[in-house]
């Protein structure tokens, strides 16, 4: 294969397989060190996906998807010279479910020097946006779980609400929930998200169904966007709710974050505040890369230890 040709010791230290899907190209054996990077638990995601499903032959492929992938998954941890987990609780996970080695958690990082606000545009009144990869199906389910059971009573709420779904690849189904009599807006691919995320009064995470954690979050908050999530949304993200965004699991407490933020500028500014301020310290792309060289280094010694280097 081509990396039995290229991965030489004399030319590299590690083999970093990002995401567990490419570990299927990956040979038994290499002459490196081999460092998995688990984004999700992707087992976990089949398995949500099977629970919130509701149609029978759904739930049936989901969990035959859901087994397939254990399996898959439980090879990897344990073939893998070191697991790296985007969370302490999926690190937890991957150790006691699948058999990962002690794996290390290094946190999501943004690009904190491009993520800050331009200071260009004021906030636009009750726009809300989701921002995502609409060829993801957790993002498609979430924001059609959000238009249909949600978003007609945010509008109830706050008659003047526009709701714009940003990202790219939405489906003929995503699609169709653009309404502009509704305030619903479908823009699919944009060059950047960051002038959506500034002109928001808030950014929405209303996943239902995942794993690992929310780049999208960390960008809004490092553009000072206040952030309204579901707890799976933020799964895995050490952050406060009522401190560093607003955590809402069904419609009731949906409606009435997005009306507390509408309604109170000074407490969507001090979540803002503090969000952008926990991101700029805690999850920078320096300290990050930082991290996860140190990972590397980890795998690496592990790797020399058990050929007795």
């Amino acid at each position: 294969s081509w990396l039995t040709k290229y991965a030489k010791p004399d030319t590299y230290d590690v083999v970093i397989v990002d995401f567990l899907a490419p570990a299927a190209g990956v040979p038994d054996s290499l002459p490196l060190p081999v460092v998995l990077f688990e984004h999700n638990v992707e087992t976990e995601i089949w398995r949500r996906h099977a629970e919130t499903a509701t149609r029978f032959l759904a739930r049936r492929l989901f969990r035959v998807q859901e087994s397939r992938m254990r399996q898959f998954e439980k090879q990897w941890c344990q073939r893998s010279n070191l697991v790296v987990a985007v969370s302490d609780a999926d690190a937890v996970a991957l150790e006691k479910d699948f058999g990962a080695i002690k794996p290390i958690a290094v946190p999501t990082g943004v690009d904190t020097d491009y993520f800050v606000p331009q200071g260009k545009r004021p906030r636009e009144a009750a726009l809300f946006v989701f921002v995502g990869s609409m060829d993801w199906l957790p993002n498609e389910e979430g924001v059609k779980w959000f238009c249909e059971a949600v978003w007609p009573e945010v509008r109830r709420k706050i008659p003047n609400a526009r709701f714009r779904i940003v990202g790219r690849s939405p489906s003929s189904a995503v699609k169709a929930l653009a309404d502009d009599k509704n305030g619903v807006e479908v823009t699919g691919s944009v060059p950047d998200v960051r002038p959506h995320l500034e002109a928001a009064t808030a950014m929405l995470v209303p996943l239902r169904i995942g794993g690992g954690t929310r780049l999208k979050i960390f960008e809004a908050m490092g553009m000072e966007c206040p952030v309204i999530s579901t707890t799976i949304g933020a799964e895995g993200l050490p952050v406060t709710d009522g401190t560093h965004l607003l955590i809402a699991d069904d419609v009731a407490s949906t409606v009435k974050a997005c009306a507390d933020i509408v309604s109170n500028p000074a407490r969507a500014s001090s979540i803002a505040g503090a969000a952008a301020q926990f991101v700029r310290r805690h999850h920078s792309w320096a300290g990050v890369a930082q991290a996860f060289g140190e990972a590397c280094d980890v795998a690496v010694k592990r790797f020399h230890k058990t050929r007795g280097v």
